[in-house]
């Protein structure tokens, strides 16, 4: 066990070199000319890849420790979710090129610590969807995250029942169909057989260091249900997807009319977040929306400058205001003639 701790702390040690690294000299609060000149000066191929190797390295400590019991077991499967969340945040930004310096590293590093590992697909198809696809067209009729909301049942009219079971779509027997079909379909695609090394390889050092409770509740568990249900959440809470304002004028202002910033009054439930299912520069969607091309690092300090969101809920489910009450609202509206809920 003191290994699997060891391997953890260092892990963490690792990942603070990159945040440590791109720290310095950062303004509390500045405009995109000012960060897009720091990041530039801190870009580097080094620090990113010690980010991501401490997050393999917090996994595979996790991996040791769930062959300790079942509480072990349990907390494995949620940590290792999470840092999968994480992997799956910090590949974001090498789709959009500012995680490591050069594009070769980009892809490199996106392709051989996340994309292949997790059987997440090809990051040039990523970073087509994404940036293409989605960024120009974000809650639009051509944007591809509206559509996936769609067929996980989130259209206009839909029951309160329909609703709740749409906010855990992943846990459904659907949602748990489309994200094993989407792995199937990876691992059967041009290539295969390098498709399938890199997933057998992860299941293949979970079981030797931690056994079959490693495998499952280090791989399979996080991969097919818990990642996916993080994912999930944050996919639901970075637009008004159902309700956008309209606007007009600078990035900034369109993207305020279409964006969610959440918890802009709880310090507490922010850093929780920021931590767990929103990290690495999630929770401040709104700027990067705004400005694709700031790393993680500067998004808290270009959202001081840009203006308010179109809409700062208190949270996801807990709270007076919340997104999950918000899109509700927008999918099933009162009769004409009836007052709306507050």
């Amino acid at each position: 066990m003191s290994i699997a701790l060891a391997l953890i702390v260092v892990g963490v040690a690792l990942r603070q070199i990159d945040r440590l690294h791109f720290a310095r000299q950062r303004p509390r609060s500045a405009g995109v000319r000012e960060l897009m000149a720091l990041q530039r000066l801190r870009a580097n191929d080094l620090t990113p890849s010690l980010l991501l190797t401490g997050q393999w390295a917090q996994i595979t400590g996790w991996w040791m420790l769930a062959a300790h019991g079942s509480l072990l077991a349990a907390a494995a499967a949620a940590a290792i979710a999470v840092h999968f969340r994480h992997l799956q945040e910090i590949s974001h930004f090498a789709v959009h090129g500012v995680l490591a310096r050069s594009n070769r590293a980009n892809h490199l590093l996106g392709e051989a610590f996340v994309h292949h590992p997790l059987a997440l697909g090809p990051l040039l198809a990523r970073r087509s969807r994404h940036v293409r696809d989605h960024h120009p067209n974000a809650t639009l009729a051509g944007d591809p995250n509206l559509a996936e909301l769609r067929r996980a049942g989130l259209r206009p009219g839909i029951s309160g029942l329909r609703y709740a079971a749409a906010l855990i779509h992943p846990f459904t027997p659907r949602g748990i169909r489309i994200t094993t079909a989407g792995l199937a379909a990876h691992l059967r695609g041009p290539g295969a057989w390098h498709r399938v090394c890199a997933p057998t390889a992860v299941a293949a050092a979970a079981y030797l260091a931690g056994g079959w409770t490693a495998l499952v509740c280090g791989v399979m568990l996080p991969r097919l249900l818990l990642y996916p249900q993080l994912a999930w959440m944050s996919l639901l809470v970075e637009h008004t997807w159902f309700d956008p304002e309209r606007r007009i004028g600078t990035p900034a202002q369109i993207e305020a009319g279409r964006c969610l910033r959440l918890y802009p009054r709880s310090r507490i439930f922010t850093a929780l977040a920021a931590l767990t299912w929103l990290p690495y520069g999630d929770l401040h969607h709104y700027a990067h929306s705004a400005h694709p091309s700031t790393r993680w690092n500067y998004l808290p300090a270009l959202e001081n400058h840009l203006p308010p969101p179109h809409f700062s809920p208190d949270g996801l489910l807990l709270g007076t205001t919340t997104v999950a009450r918000r899109h509700q609202q927008a999918l099933t509206p009162a009769p004409a003639g009836l007052p709306t809920a507050a």
